[in-house]
């Protein structure tokens, strides 16, 4: 294994020179990427509907195509997963990806190509691990085994698949990745969650587990069942070569202390992922830094929106060298899956030019903006993180929405919290929340002073397992399923505060 271990992280690390030039040369690069795209597309139904053989140039083209979020273009998606092809994109597409995203709960279908799976979502791992042997040396990761959580997938009609970005790429492995993952295919691969946390915590329990790849919040799950069997107290007695959690999906932050308590012992590597049902984004370059670089050469074409445009019609869009630090921006993606000026969703900040780093600060529909405060989700998860510092608490998981006026009653937001750690003091952390947020949200301050249009945030805390439940409820256990954490609608708090009745 340790000669398997030097073979395998030799080669991935050759990956590093071509990182080294798209950092050094960005522009350069994803004008390139822009080119090929236009060139492999303009025989496609999408190609000629837009005349892409007679675009040269990103101002051309932002003329000539809309920008589209998912309804507009899925009808196009339908039919391929019908059969039909050449109509995004020229090779056959037999792969959909299956995300509800966090917006809201219906499915969404995702094309995933040969070259979006090859060159995006399988280079994109193959950078992670160079990235983070680079940064550790000394890495072993590969004398023993990495361990995902993945998805599910089914059969469709006419030889199509879907299911959840990690079961596609899972199920399309070269098979010598066999040797370095754990656990077997079959049971990564089950449909019914709970059951298969209980096997893959059974099968993995002797195995010599490495590095973990997942979303926090189910990687606890998973986590603490294996405690529960080997009635240890730390995942280190368990796997005692455990290096790097490798994470994705959901903030971190509010995790981390968490994390620490069930890796006691030891201080392990975390690594931040942005890896998507639409392609994998970007990832964390630097071991003292939270932020993620921006991945230019996987068949990604990237455009910006700003936030206050983000659900126009037709907004203006700005190229990557046309960005800025600390602005927010809907991003609007141009893929060798075949999708074209799609706007996914999600909304960043970039946090240097020098190269091209980001941050995830929320989703375009899912922030607080009742009374003008404008709340994102990186501003409220920023926030708990600190108040949970401060009063020695961790969660679990959260939401939160407004509380509208009514009568003489003020508005204000209303939180519901599951604590792994409570505070001795709610009412206290309830103050140190408020706090947290006006430092991190000055438009938050504004309408919380003097209690004018905001009142004191009213914080429930509920009891462990009551969002499992909640997502079982909703049939959304899953690796890639999350908790939506804002949002200006109460539907979500006011059903979990049903639940809990």
């Amino acid at each position: 294994m340790a000669v398997l271990n030097s073979i395998l992280i030799g080669l991935l690390k050759r990956r590093i020179k071509k990182i080294e030039a798209y950092m050094e040369n960005p522009v350069e690069v994803q004008d390139n990427v822009f080119k090929n795209l236009i060139s492999s597309a303009k025989n496609t139904e999408w190609g000629k509907k837009y005349s892409f053989s007679t675009i040269k140039n990103y101002d051309a083209y932002k003329e000539t195509v809309p920008v589209s979020g998912y309804e507009a273009l899925f009808p196009l998606f339908e039919r391929v997963m019908k059969g039909e092809q050449n109509i995004i994109w020229p090779s056959p597409i037999k792969w959909f990806s299956k995300s509800s995203g966090t917006t809201n709960a219906k499915s969404k279908f995702i094309p995933v190509s040969k070259e979006s799976l090859h060159e995006c979502h399988f280079n994109g791992g193959k950078d992670l691990i160079a990235l983070y042997a680079h940064n550790n040396p000394a890495t072993k990761m590969f004398e023993g085994k990495g361990l995902a959580i993945g998805g599910t997938y089914e059969s469709l009609i006419d030889n199509a698949f879907i299911g959840d970005i990690s079961a596609v790429i899972m199920a399309n492995l070269p098979s010598w990745a066999e040797y370095v993952r754990t656990p077997s295919i079959k049971t990564a691969l089950m449909g019914e969650w709970e059951e298969k946390i209980e096997r893959i915590a059974r099968e993995t329990i002797n195995t010599n587990v490495t590095n973990i790849s997942g979303v926090p919040t189910w990687t606890i799950v998973l986590l603490e069942k294996i405690l529960q069997l080997t009635g240890k107290n730390s995942i280190l007695e368990v796997w005692p070569n455990f290096e790097v959690f490798f994470h994705g999906a959901v903030a971190f932050s509010p995790y981390k202390e968490i994390f620490n308590t069930l890796f006691q012992g030891k201080q392990v590597q975390y690594m931040e992922t942005y890896n998507a049902s639409e392609g994998f984004f970007g990832m964390q370059d630097r071991l003292k830094e939270d932020d993620m670089l921006l991945m230019l050469d996987y068949g990604i074409f990237y455009e910006f929106i700003p936030l206050a445009e983000a659900e126009d019609d037709n907004p203006k869009t700005y190229s990557l060298s046309e960005v800025e630090i600390n602005k927010q921006y809907a991003m609007v993606i141009s893929t060798n899956g075949g999708l074209w000026r799609y706007k996914i969703g999600d909304t960043i900040k970039f946090t240097s030019l020098k190269p091209y780093r980001i941050r995830i600060s929320g989703r375009t529909k899912h922030f607080i903006n009742a009374f003008g405060e404008e709340l994102m989700i990186e501003n409220a998860e920023n926030a708990i993180t600190k108040a949970c510092h401060l009063t020695g608490a961790s969660i679990n998981n959260f939401t939160a929405a407004p509380i509208y006026f009514s009568g003489n009653k003020k508005g204000g937001h209303e939180w519901v919290i599951e604590f792994a750690t409570p505070p001795s003091d709610l009412e206290a952390f309830s103050h140190l929340l408020d706090e947290c947020l006006k430092e991190v949200n000055s438009d938050y301050e504004a309408k919380r002073h003097k209690d004018l249009a905001l009142q004191l945030p009213v914080v429930h805390m509920v009891s462990e397992g009551t969002f499992y439940q909640w997502m079982k409820k909703r049939g959304k256990l899953g690796a890639q399923n999350k908790v939506p954490r804002l949002s200006n609608s109460r539907e979500y708090l006011e059903d979990i505060l049903e639940l809990v009745k």
